[in-house]
């Protein structure tokens, strides 16, 4: 039988109160409420956080506090990446991002979705989707990747957009839903 977290990451329907998954966003927390308790001095502290967070991340990470994240083990972050103030990242599902990718303040990357049954709803049942974001991507201020989405290398994604479909590479994109604007 397959095991919980590898249903989550499958993108199948689970229960989001299992006490293994609780247990896991508890752990997630502490190391975030550590890592936001940093100044910028303790960069040693910050890194040692981050890789005990992340399931992988290349070099020169930096991540404004406030950060928060759902369980952490599900991030793979490439080399450069910046996260301005307040960046979320719900990792029910793996969340891809290449390398030299900056995020403006308050970018949300969500994977996970509640499933539409209300009484499936209420009992917890949800699922998660995926995320990718290519090389060199740009994220302005108040962007939300929702799950399953795939944002192209070397795009722009306007300030307050919510990403609700794919994004090809080499674009600006911007809205509500956000859409291609032009070609870079």
């Amino acid at each position: 039988m397959m095991d919980l977290i590898e249903k989550m990451c499958l993108g199948e329907v689970y229960c989001d109160f299992e006490p293994e998954l609780i247990k896991g966003r508890e752990d997630a927390k502490k190391i975030t409420r550590l890592y936001n308790l940093t100044t910028d001095s303790e960069m040693e502290q910050r890194n040692l956080l981050l890789d005990k967070l992340f399931q992988a991340r290349g070099k020169n990470t930096m991540i404004e506090p406030n950060f928060r994240v759902e369980y952490g083990f599900n991030i793979h972050v490439g080399d450069n990446f910046f996260a301005n103030y307040d960046a979320i990242i719900l990792d029910c599902a793996k969340v891809t991002i290449g390398n030299d990718v900056l995020f403006g303040p308050r970018v949300g990357i969500y994977t996970a979705n509640h499933v539409t049954d209300p009484e499936a709803r209420a009992k917890g049942d949800v699922y998660a989707l995926p995320v990718t974001i290519g090389n060199k991507v740009w994220l302005g201020a108040n962007v939300v990747v929702n799950p399953g989405v795939t944002i192209g290398e070397n795009s722009i994604i306007g300030s307050g957009s919510v990403v609700t479909k794919d994004i090809p590479p080499n674009v600006v994109a911007a809205g509500v839903p956000c859409k291609v604007i032009k070609q870079i």
